[in-house]
């Protein structure tokens, strides 16, 4: 009997040595932690490990941008403790690879401290000395180095695929409704222009300058791989369009969807995500504070704001394009939070003053928060700018194939 229980506990004995070993080999990052160095000269910044990594590199392509890289494939951050936010360290992120993490260091725009990596005397623990210097040397310093997108190994290379998923049988559909009721133009409004700058990101980034962009390169994607589709810009340099000149262009056009492009701002540098919105009652306060941001640019052209009445109103003439917004609002949050791998704050209603004056299918984009330092670099970063556009262009591409084969199934079903 003692033989047949010995037998029987052996396996799961081994199996809890050989989970307790694995257990020793994984590296767990278990806090980061800031203090003052003990000569006044600055700060170092603790890495705490239970076992040493396999290497590092730290790089500070901008004074108030430090970026190291931890390289190890066995990295657990669960439960990682980061340190306190203050006016000379504003953030710590971390970005997990295929290789290791990415780490992301923000310092405060009056913070200059030159930064360099070693170990612990423990062995394990990775030190960073902040040392204080001149802004000017720390300028010259931080010219050497190119910062590094964490984002192009994150997001999957196929976020970037603007290409059919499946060219033949798109051209088979769109063969079969080509003399049919089909999405033939569209209306891209890049947000603000010439006087109003928008949005004031972190460091002075001005919105008006990454919508302008974003709708070029989403115009440029429609124009290569839907050449049926024409594109109608609101404005294609740094101008100012005023609430009747983008209602001409967007009705006179007579276009299937109007997609207004956008960037977020907040009191709070640290709130970051997309959304979409498509027209309706506010209904969260986040929605009404951005609804009012956007619809003040308006205001001295029609000193009003929009009731209830006014929506009421316009969704019984416009039910129907209100619930095909809805649907379009979807397919772009998805986009961007599956595909480019984007933080979504979900899709929402708001009493847009751009969006009421479209009569057609209209959606309102807002890409990110330029008053993020990580989202103001991605938004003003090529890469992240193709990612948006590509994001954007494929919702569309996919909501025109939906469109025009249920458009051909009804005339069919109508013969």
């Amino acid at each position: 009997m003692r033989t047949l229980l010995l037998n029987r506990a052996l396996p799961l004995l081994f199996f809890a040595l050989f989970a307790f070993a694995d257990s020793l080999a994984q590296t767990h990052l278990q806090r980061i932690s800031n203090t003052a160095r003990s000569d006044g000269m600055g700060y170092v910044v603790r890495y705490h490990f239970t076992a040493p990594v396999d290497s590092f590199e730290i790089i500070q392509p901008a004074p108030d941008l430090i970026q190291m890289v931890l390289y190890s494939q066995d990295i657990d951050t669960t439960g990682l403790m980061l340190p306190e936010q203050s006016e000379k360290l504003k953030e710590v992120r971390l970005y997990e690879l295929e290789y290791g993490y990415g780490v992301d260091i923000y310092l405060g725009e009056d913070a200059y401290y030159r930064s360099n990596a070693y170990l612990d005397q423990n062995g394990q623990d990775i030190l960073v000395g902040l040392t204080e210097t001149s802004q000017e040397q720390l300028q010259s310093f931080s010219q050497q180095f190119l910062a590094r997108n964490w984002y192009e190994e994150i997001v999957d290379e196929d976020a970037l695929n603007v290409s059919s998923p499946d060219p033949v049988s798109i051209n088979n559909l769109y063969n079969n409704v080509r003399d049919k009721l089909r999405f033939d133009k569209i209306v891209i409004d890049p947000g603000h222009g010439g006087w109003d700058p928008g949005s004031i990101g972190y460091k002075g980034v001005k919105e008006k300058e990454i919508t302008l962009a974003v709708a070029k390169k989403l115009g440029a994607y429609i124009e290569e791989h839907l050449p049926d589709v024409e594109v109608v810009y609101t404005r294609t340099d740094d101008s100012y369009l005023g609430l009747a000149e983008l209602g001409h262009f967007a009705n006179l056009a007579e276009a299937d969807l109007y997609v207004s492009i956008h960037c977020n701002s907040y009191h709070n540098q640290y709130v970051r995500g997309a959304e979409v919105y498509f027209l309706g009652l506010s209904k969260s306060k986040a929605s009404l504070e951005v609804m009012k941001r956007e619809n003040s640019v308006f205001k001295e052209e029609i000193n009003q704001d929009l009731t209830e009445d006014d929506l009421l109103v316009y969704e019984l003439a416009h039910s129907g394009f209100i619930a095909t917004s809805e649907k379009i609002a979807y397919m772009i949050e998805d986009q961007f939070r599956t595909r480019a791998q984007r933080k979504s704050r979900g899709v929402k209603q708001a009493p847009f003053q751009v969006l009421f004056e479209a009569s057609m299918p209209a959606v309102l984009v807002e890409l990110g928060f330029i008053t993020n330092p990580a989202e103001q670099r991605f938004l003003t970063s090529e890469y992240g700018q193709n990612i948006m556009a590509s994001a954007l262009f494929r919702a569309i591409r996919d909501y025109k194939v939906d469109y025009e084969e249920k458009q051909a199934y009804n005339v069919s079903s109508n013969k």
